[in-house]
């Protein structure tokens, strides 16, 4: 079962995940130095960090593949970023001014946006293999990574709303990054849902035209 999973391969790498954790943990102690909010810093990385420690303590048994373990790496270290300058304050348009030499004009700033669809996008292809071999089952395999995402997408927000009642609501507000959208949680669980989608459309494809 678990060979109908795109990418699945029945050996994987000890090495990168070492590699790519040393890389993580490097990006955590530079942006960890000064950021804009510490409070918020400190939550962001609640889950983050013991994350990707119980990943690194857990390799030998996680049946990923090398582009799973990049995939996740992605994310966090995309998270790390939000998490040093707050997510509404990335200076994305910044960087695409000085990269590309195209400044946007958007109100709002999408980087926030942006990391929730990277959730979808490139924690999907992990969760697959992961299902495919521990429930050996079609069905579980290419549902249960897209009931994952819509869970933790819909817990996350449920956190981010508690941190917001219980803590400082400076703190609270740079947390939740609502930037003054009140539907700004339903659009965040959206488009992760629509990036695991497009994820399973894709690998299903896949299978059935190559």
């Amino acid at each position: 079962m678990a060979s109908g999973v795109p990418g699945y391969s029945s050996g994987f790498s000890t090495k990168l995940p070492v590699a790519l954790f040393v890389a993580f943990a490097i990006q955590c102690v530079v942006l960890a130095w000064a950021p804009h909010n510490r409070g918020d810093w400190l939550l962001e990385n609640l889950i983050a960090i013991p994350f990707a420690i119980g990943l690194f303590l857990a390799r030998r048994r996680l049946p990923f593949s090398s582009a799973s373990w990049l995939c996740i790496f992605a994310f966090l270290a995309l998270h790390e970023v939000g998490s040093h300058y707050t997510y509404s304050l990335v200076p994305w348009a910044d960087w695409s001014r000085d990269l590309l030499g195209f400044e946007p004009t958007a109100q709002r700033n999408h980087f926030d946006r942006a990391v929730h669809l990277a959730f979808g996008l490139l924690l999907t292809w992990p969760l697959w293999q992961l299902c495919a071999v521990r429930f050996g089952n079609r069905l579980l395999t290419w549902t249960l990574p897209f009931c994952y995402v819509a869970t933790f997408s819909c817990l996350y927000e449920l956190m981010e709303w508690a941190a917001a009642v219980m803590v400082d609501p400076g703190i609270g507000v740079a947390f939740v990054g609502a930037q003054g959208d009140p539907w700004d949680a339903q659009k965040d669980m959206a488009l992760a849902l629509a990036g695991s989608l497009a994820v399973s459309v894709g690998g299903w494809l896949r299978l059935r035209l190559f």
